[in-house]
């Protein structure tokens, strides 16, 4: 059965934990002697059984070490299979998202009808039109806090697709929930029959999954190098076009020119990969490759650049300064950089340009900047392949910033010295 990725953003309190708790309940994917643990320790513990508690226990099983991860909850329908990608709050939002360790094909936002769009709200929002997930879902929650009239629905509905439009995302289906109440989640609501539209699971089983990047110029990030029986194999994701033994292919940066001598894969004969697998190949002997390198077809390269534009969300306690040294991490890529360039300063929540050609940037605001990195890296625009324009920014060993790639290189010459 497919997977399907998908990131649950909102304000706080306006009931992430419930719908993924209801999810998990109403799809059945706890095994029934667990869920049944679960109620019994909420009634030991003296408090009643709510949904949001099931992430609570989920979570102090993580801690000690037991295979549920809170931040990556799975659950089932009779089309596919879920991974869902919590986000509490916008910093372990962007480190899931960013860093590719959890990649969302689809996001489902969701707003408390009494309450509107707050400013995470907002937020998770903008960074859901950053990081370029077009399929959105708008859970409108909370319908029993308003009798489940269809005038609150309708008003919130307004607000939420009027900002969501300026930035130019359009919902896919909103939707009127009761989480806590369990209303329109799996089973159609009586208590809404003004709403024709499908329920919350029927929403997500009409999304699309990831179209296939086979027919795309091959691009292969080198995770890491291995030394196997006599072979140095070097392993990694294949993000998109095909790899086959004997292909003719182009190692960036270095620019050299080879062949693959074979396809190699756990336990399995190959000879060809294809999109999304993680695989390994084997070059030549006198062919230097390591972690970081990317492989891809002579004439049909991403682009190699040491300058380049993007938009990034600051998420750091200190201001960021233009020449402040900073990590930079794209793919499997790694070198240090420095902003350049802050063409614009804009508030995340209102969207209003605070400044233009600035020196400086606070918490929690984006910017239309130009990154100037010490060694060259290989880029896409983020339309293009995501993985080669999705970033993070690191700052004294922690996370600072997310970022893609606006203009891959614009034009401008490879400096390798320009940092």
């Amino acid at each position: 059965m497919n997977l399907l990725k998908l990131v649950i953003v909102g304000h706080i309190d306006h009931g992430k934990s419930t719908l993924i708790g209801q999810l998990l309940h109403q799809t059945r994917s706890l095994p029934v002697d667990r869920m049944k643990e679960i109620e019994y320790a909420a009634k030991n513990s003296g408090r009643e059984m709510e949904f949001a508690h099931l992430l609570d226990y989920l979570e102090e099983e993580r801690e000690q070490g037991i295979s549920i991860d809170t931040t990556q909850v799975f659950f089932k329908t009779e089309k596919r299979d879920y991974l869902v990608i919590d986000a509490p709050g916008h910093v372990e939002f962007v480190k899931n998202m960013v860093t590719g360790a959890s990649q969302a094909e689809a996001a489902v936002l969701i707003v408390d009808v009494t309450e509107g769009m707050k400013e995470q709200s907002k937020r998770h929002a903008y960074l859901l039109s950053l990081l370029g997930i077009g399929q959105v879902i708008v859970a409108l929650n909370k319908m029993d806090l308003v009798g489940y009239e269809k005038e609150p629905h309708e008003k919130v509905k307004k607000e939420v697709a009027i900002f969501l439009s300026s930035i130019g995302i359009r919902a896919l289906y909103y939707i009127p929930i009761s989480a806590i109440k369990g209303e329109n989640i799996t089973r159609r609501s009586e208590k809404m029959p003004w709403y024709a539209g499908p329920t919350f699971i029927e929403s997500l089983d009409k999304l699309k999954e990831k179209a296939s990047l086979i027919d795309r110029p091959l691009v292969f990030p080198v995770q890491d190098t291995y030394r196997i029986r006599n072979k140095r194999i070097a392993v990694g994701k294949l993000l998109s076009g095909i790899i086959e033994k004997g292909q003719e292919i182009k190692i960036l940066p270095l620019r050299q020119i080879t062949r693959v001598e074979s396809v190699e894969k756990y336990q399995e004969k190959r000879n060809v990969a294809y999109p999304g697998e993680s695989i390994g190949i084997t070059l030549p002997e006198s062919v230097p490759i390591s972690r970081g390198d990317i492989i891809c077809l002579p004439g049909k390269e991403p682009v190699l650049a040491d300058r380049f534009e993007a938009n990034i969300f600051w998420l750091h306690g200190k201001e960021l300064k233009i020449e402040k040294a900073l990590n930079i991490r794209c793919a499997t890529q790694e070198t240090t950089c420095k902003v350049g360039t802050i063409k614009k300063r804009i508030d995340s929540s209102t969207l209003e340009i605070i400044q233009e050609n600035t020196d400086r940037l606070k918490n929690l605001e984006v910017a239309e900047v130009v990154i100037k990195t010490k060694t060259p890296l290989v880029l896409q625009s983020f339309p293009e392949l995501q993985e080669l324009g999705r970033f993070v920014l690191e700052m004294e060993g922690n996370i600072c910033a997310g970022g893609i790639v606006t203009n891959a290189g614009g034009g401008m010459k490879i400096n390798p010295h320009s940092v």
